[in-house]
């Protein structure tokens, strides 16, 4: 006798996305829309061409802001790259609905930040500093603080960036560093608050009080034989 074994279906995650968008059809100039072929792109397939490609962050990253896995997103951002590059090239009107999906909750937010560290201050170098703290805020309240040590070696160079967004880092608080970190940490949806010095504490009460501002200068070098600007 057969055996008949029952497969329930995967339950279907809702894709989380932060924007939906007013604009929901785009139609070729010159040509009536009754006579043009319809392509529809889906809310999440929409979210993921503006985190990918407007924003510039990476999958991983990209992945996380959407509540999904990194194989995922990748299987809808080159479904939405193809239907784009359909409607374009093909002259087809591009509708954007769709898709089993969640607007990002609005409210008080909890974010955590980073600081490279050394004792109890702000090392100057991201590259290589002892440790990260990291500060887990409510609002503008610090709700807690830990700490990971840093890797051997110049940190530039680490995978500290994707570390350290999926721990849910969204805001680096740095001395120096470089703009390839910088860039870096944006791929990963890391922002940079640069020129900071001093107290650890100090400087993300600062932060959340609005006292600290991006310095917006960028480290070059940082000693005779190091170059702090690496690429990647």
């Amino acid at each position: 006798m057969p055996i008949i074994v029952n497969l329930m279906p995967r339950p279907f995650c809702k894709r989380t996305i932060g924007l939906n968008p007013d604009a929901n059809v785009f139609i070729p100039l010159g040509i009536p829309g009754r006579f043009l072929e319809e392509i529809t792109l889906s809310l999440d397939e929409a979210e993921a061409l503006r985190l990918a490609d407007l924003e510039g962050l990476y999958q991983e990253a990209a992945a996380r802001s959407m509540n999904v896995s990194r194989q995922t997103f990748g299987r809808i951002i080159e479904s939405a790259r193809k239907k784009v590059a359909d409607a374009i090239i093909n002259k087809k009107m591009l509708k954007i609905a769709g898709g089993i999906v969640q607007l990002k909750e609005e409210g008080e937010e909890t974010m955590k930040i980073a600081v490279p560290t050394r004792g109890d201050q702000i090392d100057n170098h991201f590259g290589h500093c002892e440790k990260y703290s990291i500060f887990e805020i409510e609002g503008n309240t610090i709700k807690g603080q830990s700490s990971l040590d840093a890797a051997e070696g110049c940190g530039c160079k680490s995978n500290i960036a994707s570390t350290l967004a999926g721990m849910g880092v969204r805001l680096m608080i740095a001395g120096g560093i470089g703009e390839g970190a910088i860039r870096v940490l944006a791929s990963n949806g890391i922002k940079t608050i640069r020129g900071a010095s001093g107290s650890v504490q100090k400087a993300v009460e600062d932060y959340l009080t609005g006292r600290l501002m991006d310095s917006g200068e960028t480290c070059h070098t940082h000693g005779a034989d190091h170059e702090c600007s690496h690429t990647h």
